[in-house]
């Protein structure tokens, strides 16, 4: 016999089938679920809308003419600039894959240092992590250009990636689940014989796996859209990435080119869409763990 679970209100439900007691709960969800998926909508339908469709007022959800010609134009206008878009979009995918896989290395070793090691100064590199939660990009614009023109990385592949390679919320995230790992749990490790390396691997790894999908989320999110290094740092066209382009063809043209700047949008919207998707529900089993703690 299936067992069925008291809801809030105390009354039996079925959570694997659905009940007409439910019916409230749908009025509620299914609004809100149609208005947040409009904007997406949106964005979709933009990049098919010929360019009469694109400023008709009231503005319209649903492209009622759509066309590729927008999607046409960008690509043929990047081959009249001597570098084809597909070596943008060959730069951009080395990037963030160096980026992130980097990054994420990086942070799961600093995340079980700073929860289960004890050294001197552990705690003000901790706050120092916090502090860095609070200055946004711009205001350390300067100081990183610096530190790339100094070190002689300027028109390099690491001038892409060093500045993006950690993440202070990723470590927070990440950190905060590995605190809740048994200190009991570790020691047994060592006895058996297993070092800081191994239990990385087998212990840290396999029980952080939400907090580690949202640091990928966030990570990729910032890699992918990221222009600072391709205006700042990399002066060869060759070695920027598909976000400086598109940025570039949605700043120096007008009204004639609003179909491939909606083009651009939609090619760099959803390769972040399609990773939120696949990870999902990791990223709220991330935030559901850190409300309950």
């Amino acid at each position: 016999m299936r067992k069925k679970k008291a809801n809030f209100y105390g009354t039996m439900i079925d959570p694997k089938h659905f009940h007409t007691s439910q019916l409230k709960f749908y009025a509620y969800l299914v609004p809100l679920a149609i208005f947040m998926i409009i904007p997406v909508v949106f964005i979709l339908n933009q990049a098919f809308k010929p360019l009469g469709e694109l400023y008709a007022f009231p503005p319209t959800i649903i492209a009622k003419n759509p066309t590729t010609k927008n999607f046409v134009d960008l690509f043929s206008l990047s081959g009249t600039t001597g570098i084809p878009m597909s070596r943008y979009l060959l730069n951009s995918i080395f990037i963030t894959l160096a980026t992130v896989g980097l990054n994420i290395i990086i942070t799961i070793c600093a995340a079980f240092a700073l929860s289960k090691k004890k050294f001197k100064s552990k705690r003000l590199l901790l706050e120092i992590n916090q502090l860095a939660l609070m200055f946004v990009p711009t205001a350390v614009a300067v100081p990183r250009y610096l530190i790339i023109v100094n070190s002689g990385l300027i028109n390099t592949w690491f001038a892409h990636i060093l500045p993006l390679i950690a993440m202070p919320v990723g470590l927070f995230l990440i950190k905060q689940f590995v605190d809740q790992i048994p200190d009991s749990l570790i020691e047994a490790a060592y006895i058996d014989g297993a070092n800081d390396w191994m239990i990385v691997r087998k212990v840290i790894i396999p029980l952080s796996r939400p907090a580690i999908a949202t640091s990928v989320v966030l990570t990729f999110q910032q890699v992918w859209g990221a222009v600072e290094a391709s205006n700042n740092f990399i002066t060869i066209d060759s070695m920027r990435t598909l976000s400086y382009y598109l940025s570039a063809i949605s700043t120096n043209n007008t009204v004639a080119a609003a179909g491939m700047v909606a083009a651009a949008s939609v090619i760099l919207f959803l390769p972040n869409l399609i990773i939120f998707i696949c990870m999902q529900s990791q990223v709220m089993n991330t935030m559901s763990h850190s409300g309950i703690k």
